[in-house]
């Protein structure tokens, strides 16, 4: 079965990144075609503001979007276009694979973990946010919900059950926030004895950060609220080299959004040199969504070979090639 998914280029080194991605997927002959939308800058620029309606209806319509890297500009609009997309489709789930590659300046090696992070509530979604007239206090509402904690670590258990997982991971602090961590932390204790086959831990989340740097081979899965996983899932890509090799996933029950994790990078925008890894392991990721997982194994392979000859591998991988021909060599092992 075909799909039709919406693609939103991005900013700075994201139409770089797409337009490498959608190369490669391409190669895999499954018959996607592709609705092009706006998000960020380029829609401010071209329709006056960050995240148009026609984004919005295409991605509720399709069900499915890959993008890149937005930007979103100091005082205007929303504080982030992307939790505004999170809280718009309800993607309450957000993945984060951390998985060791070759060649990369990562201290570690056999790392391969999961974070699974709340996306719509707590701290993070920066409800009731006040400054005092005098500007010497600030206050934030942080509100956790027994709906939000049963569904985020029912998903974790769920994926846990299908990857072949071994043991899921609640990470929390509820020994200090003991309304918020710690409903959170009672939910998600009451979830895990409907999955007995399922190992359950549980660890306070400033241990959690030194354990993942002492022994990150202890954890499998980590479920967590959205502030912490945030905290955490760009930890764990420390581990297995930095953000360009970071995809993640965003979930909901009517509609998922694939990405890269890291910045738009204006820096180096325009010079051909972004990495386009971390897009196309989040791919990949939607390649499982959309039942094609034995194509996703062979899209992570593919990357994983080409990382381990080095051939074409871009700077910050060590290499001297470029975004397209990074793309082209891991579209020549697809063949």
């Amino acid at each position: 079965m075909s799909h039709t998914i919406a693609v939103i280029r991005g900013d700075g080194i994201g139409p770089e990144i797409m337009d490498a991605t959608l190369g490669v997927l391409d190669e895999l002959k499954l018959g996607f075609s592709y609705e092009f939308v706006d998000a960020g800058m380029v829609a401010l620029e071209n329709h006056g503001e960050l995240l148009p309606q026609k984004t919005l209806d295409t991605i509720k319509r399709l069900g499915v979007a890959l993008k890149s890297p937005l930007t979103t500009p100091v005082g205007e609009g929303f504080s982030s276009v992307n939790v505004e997309l999170r809280k718009r489709f309800d993607l309450y789930a957000n993945v984060r694979p951390a998985i060791s590659f070759p060649n990369t300046k990562s201290r570690y090696t056999g790392i391969d973990l999961i974070t699974v992070r709340e996306n719509t509530e707590g701290a993070y979604i920066g409800e009731g946010q006040t400054v005092s007239p005098d500007g010497e206090v600030a206050t934030l509402t942080q509100k956790i919900t027994r709906k939000g904690s049963d569904r985020i670590v029912r998903y974790a258990f769920e994926l846990a059950r299908s990857a072949g997982r071994r043991k899921v991971t609640l990470v929390h602090k509820a020994n200090i926030l003991k309304s918020t961590s710690g409903l959170f932390l009672k939910v998600g204790r009451e979830v895990a004895k409907q999955y007995p086959d399922i190992e359950c831990n549980e660890m306070i989340v400033d241990n959690t950060c030194m354990q993942l740097v002492m022994r990150p081979e202890q954890f499998d899965i980590i479920c967590t609220t959205n502030l912490f996983g945030d905290i955490v899932s760009d930890l764990c890509a420390g581990l297995v080299g930095g953000l360009g090799l970071a995809p993640g996933a965003n979930i909901g029950a009517d509609a998922a959004i694939f990405e890269a994790v890291h910045g738009s990078a204006p820096d180096i925008a325009g010079r051909g040199i972004a990495n386009p890894c971390a897009l196309l392991l989040g791919a990949a990721q939607m390649l499982g969504h959309l039942g094609h997982e034995a194509h996703a194994r062979r899209l992570r392979a593919a990357i994983v070979s080409t990382m381990e000859a080095k051939d074409q591998v871009t700077p910050d991988l060590g290499g001297t090639g470029t975004t397209r021909s990074f793309a082209e060599a891991i579209t020549r092992r697809l063949q």
